[in-house]
């Protein structure tokens, strides 16, 4: 029995490796995708912990060559879902009354074999699966689901050593218990931290979970659920399931036991799930937490003083790694007049130079958009923008999906700041630039604020400290992550706590506590040592009859 206060080991940012030509983890890595290329996956749901296989196979290509098949998935059906919930259910017990320094050594363990035996694998699984290039891998599928891990654990302690005071004759304790039901984890294609992340997050804190991945991310999660398993996640606590998203929420939504929701998705599918939650209160056991981050359309606003190259980069970087397919990308710049020549032209430079293609390359820095449906949607708006007279296309503007779906990185100029392209969130390598003013900055910033639905995250370029602080205030609630002189994204665990508000989420912050204190439900207790054995309070005694005498005195 624990008859100890355990100190986790106090977690560290995973150091992000170079891939440089020549370096070991570089051959490592081209060895393990060469491995995988030379075999078809048959990737099964895990559901209790046993594999399951339907039959019906639906089969995983890259990206960026949609002619390789890299395996095929067994999708289920609503039985499926209802057996995935039964199997958590089942485990439910024993886990929420597993000691919680148990708990966080298969985390732990989980961090180390993704930071060892698994890295290449997690990484080369995503790079051919998501079409990420080395570096995008390293830093999502590694480094940041490491530190998810990691934190996540020490967060998990801290949580549990809240505890309030206690006054003389008492005990005051404050438990954090596990919710009462399952949780169900809907996790997005783009990040496989994420995807690893929400199922993981839910699991730390006691609590079981159902778990239905995108599909074009099932090729890597599935070394996820086998680094789940390898690390000592029991059976049915972490239950893996391919299923259309209708069927599996007609069945989730409906049930009596569902306590949860943990969500990175589109905007729309969270507004449609919350309306369905709403409308099945009634049915529920408690009321379910609903954690979600959506959709962004992240700003770049760069102040007349910004610094050319800098804002530049800012807009390269933040604007067209991983094909632009992250929820922070940078989509809509507004740039100052006297600057905004020198600026575009330090883009059109680097766009110039960017190569794009093959993830197995490392030459390339941009690969391919993740389907065929996202190729043909950025090639409409840029299709459009290339016919209206309200927009330019300034640099960019070529797809092609003769082999795999490659869009280039586009920078459109729009004529008026509410252009379509400034407004609709697109998801790929598609920027569109305003230019403002120079001595309109503070009505810009008006502007920046009213024009998205979306508050994810944005950015302010500027030397003028006054312009800093007047953009940083104005600006308060749009952006849930705000960035002074740097790209809109990356987001580290630990020290940028991740998340949006308005249509871009419930701010809950992934890679906090914050986000962890969803997935327990306190309990206080208060044991009393000396309990009073007659009911009277001292006010209740009678008084002496003279101070009864209302004629001495008084009003």
């Amino acid at each position: 029995m624990s008859n100890a206060f355990f100190q986790v080991p106090k977690p560290l940012n995973e150091p992000v490796k170079g891939y440089a030509p020549n370096s070991p983890e570089r051959a490592e890595l081209l060895l393990e995708i060469k491995r995988l290329k030379q075999f078809e996956r048959d990737i099964p749901m895990h559901i209790g912990g046993q594999e399951v296989r339907t039959g019906r196979t639906i089969s995983l290509h890259p990206p960026h060559d949609h002619q390789h098949t890299l395996g095929h998935f067994h999708e289920g059906d609503a039985a499926h879902v209802t057996q995935a919930i039964e199997a958590a259910l089942a485990a439910r017990s024993a886990w929420a009354n597993l000691p919680w320094e148990e708990r966080a050594a298969i985390f732990l363990k989980a961090a180390d074999l993704l930071a060892g035996p698994y890295r290449a694998r997690i990484n080369a699984a995503t790079m051919l699966g998501q079409s990420k290039n080395a570096f995008q891998a390293e830093i999502d599928a590694a480094c940041e689901l490491i530190d998810f891990f990691r934190f996540n654990v020490y967060f998990m302690q801290e949580i549990y050593r809240q505890q309030p005071e206690s006054a003389p004759g008492m005990w005051n304790r404050l438990e954090h218990r596990p919710l009462e039901g399952f949780v169900f984890a809907l996790t997005p294609f783009n990040f496989t931290s994420i995807a690893a992340n929400l199922p993981a997050s839910v699991a730390m804190m006691g609590n079981v979970v159902v778990w239905k991945p995108a599909y074009p991310q099932i090729y890597s999660a599935q070394v996820l659920m086998e680094l789940f398993e390898e690390a000592g996640v029991p059976a049915g606590v972490i239950n893996l399931i391919y299923v259309d998203g209708p069927v599996a929420g007609d069945v989730i939504f409906k049930h009596r036991d569902f306590a949860g929701i943990h969500f990175t998705g589109s905007t729309k599918v969270f507004q449609t799930i919350w309306q369905e939650i709403g409308q099945n209160l009634p049915n529920y056991k408690s009321y379910p937490r609903i954690v979600g981050e959506t959709g962004g359309k992240d700003f770049i606003v760069a102040h007349p003083s910004a610094k050319a190259k800098a804002v530049a980069t800012g807009i390269t970087r933040g604007a067209f790694e991983y094909q632009g397919q992250k929820c922070s990308a940078a989509s809509r710049v507004y740039l100052p007049s006297n600057l905004a020549d020198e600026i575009l032209g330090y883009v059109k430079q680097d766009l110039a130079s960017i190569k794009m293609g093959d993830v197995e390359d490392f030459t390339n820095f941009v690969n391919a958009v993740i389907t065929e449906a996202s190729f043909d949607k950025l090639a409409r708006y840029i299709d459009g923008a290339k016919n209206d007279s309200d927009a330019e296309i300034v640099a960019g503007g070529g797809y092609d999906k003769s082999k795999g779906y490659f869009v280039e990185p586009t920078v459109i100029l729009a004529k008026t700041p509410k252009y379509v392209t400034m407004c609709d969130e697109l998801f790929g390598p598609v920027v569109t630039v305003y230019v403002y003013d120079e001595k309109e900055f503070e009505a810009t910033l008006d502007l920046v604020d009213s024009t998205s639905p979306y508050a994810l995250t944005g950015a302010i370029f500027a030397q003028d400290r006054y312009a800093i602080d007047l953009a940083t205030k104005r600006l308060v609630n749009a952006a849930g992550n705000f960035y002074i002189n740097d790209k809109p994204t990356g987001a580290v665990v630990g020290q940028q706590p991740f998340g949006g508000a308005r249509a871009s989420g419930t701010n809950d912050k992934a890679g906090s506590a914050l986000n962890l204190q969803r997935w327990v439900s306190p309990r206080a207790i208060k044991e009393t040592f000396n309990p009073p054995t007659d009911y009277p309070y001292p006010f209740m005694g009678a008084a002496p009859k003279e101070d009864l005498n209302l004629d001495k005195g008084g009003f």
